[in-house]
């Protein structure tokens, strides 16, 4: 499948993007939006797959990650929801398809296509939020549920570091490792691609630890009271949920969109965690594209 690469200006910033398929091939495109905040495209690149149905699908690098312009100077009041959902704006209309498009959002991808989704914007025809919550203090509390449940004393070697402020030590390291095996990834090791985000978060760590935190259940960053929860009905397209049996994005955490969104789907991949499109790719992929082809036709 033929790709091509651009980016996108975005004031005095570059958005680079990735369009892999046709965009004038008569489907709606698809647009990944990737998670974090913080992380790069390269750990949902599976999403391309879609792209064999005839569906232009678009992957991108939010700014201040992967190949788009990194801003390391940049504090809490730069980095916010607003600023990121005008970057998706400004990239559905430098490429030319506002007329019509999808969104998947995964993790913070999905609570950003969320956001941009209740404003009703022109040319949206369908949302698949993936392993996303709707309200931060209800994935930290089941992080810290999931934790708990954690054998050899994982739950309590977090604790002691989050309470000392030690949170960069290798012991606290290997503890979250333990977690991200249980409910991020439970392929091991990480797929390539998987590991490269990872490792650019490593290099550049100012959005991911601006906005979230040191890591996906220690959030005390910019976003901790972000909620979307009682602005959902809003939502006037149709919605795939997707989520996995494993998966940090618990039950409780997706409920919300169930009970507001006034057209809605959910599948549990039941061997997955957090990331059904690389645990359990040809399935998740096969659930996605019948869902956007029957809805986004």
């Amino acid at each position: 499948m033929s790709a091509t690469e651009g980016f996108a200006p975005y004031g005095d910033y570059q958005t680079w993007y990735r369009i892999t398929g046709d965009l004038k091939s008569g489907k709606p495109p698809l647009i990944v939006v990737h998670g974090g905040p913080g992380c790069t495209h390269d750990y949902v690149d599976s999403y391309k797959d879609v792209a064999e149905s005839g569906r232009a699908v678009v992957h991108y690098d939010q700014v201040g990650n992967g190949r788009s312009t990194h801003l390391p100077d940049k504090g809490g009041d730069f980095w916010t929801v607003e600023f990121f959902k005008a970057e998706l704006h400004n990239l559905i209309d430098h490429l030319g398809i506002r007329d019509a498009y999808c969104v998947l959002g995964q993790s913070w991808g999905g609570m950003l296509g969320s956001e941009f989704a209740v404003d009703r914007p022109a040319g949206l025809k369908a949302l698949v939020i993936a392993n996303s919550p709707a309200s931060l203090k209800t994935w930290v509390a089941e992080a810290n549920r999931l934790r708990r449940a954690l054998p050899g004393g994982v739950h309590e070697t977090l604790l002691k570091h989050e309470e000392a402020g030690t949170t960069d030590s290798a012991e606290y390291k290997a503890a979250t490792d333990v977690f991200n095996q249980n409910h991020v990834c439970r392929i091991v090791p990480m797929p390539a691609e998987v590991q490269r985000t990872f490792d650019a978060i490593e290099a550049d760590p100012t959005v991911y630890y601006t906005m979230n935190g040191p890591n996906e259940f220690h959030v005390v960053g910019t976003m901790k009271e972000w909620s979307i929860e009682g602005r959902l009905g809003t939502i006037d397209v149709p919605v795939y949920l997707v989520s996995g049996r494993h998966d940090e994005a618990t039950q409780a955490c997706v409920t919300p969109f169930l009970e507001e969104i006034p057209d809605v789907r959910w599948t549990i991949f039941g061997a997955s965690s957090h990331m059904p499109h690389v645990e359990e790719r040809p399935a998740c992929m096969a659930a996605v594209t019948a869902f956007l082809d029957e809805k986004a036709a």
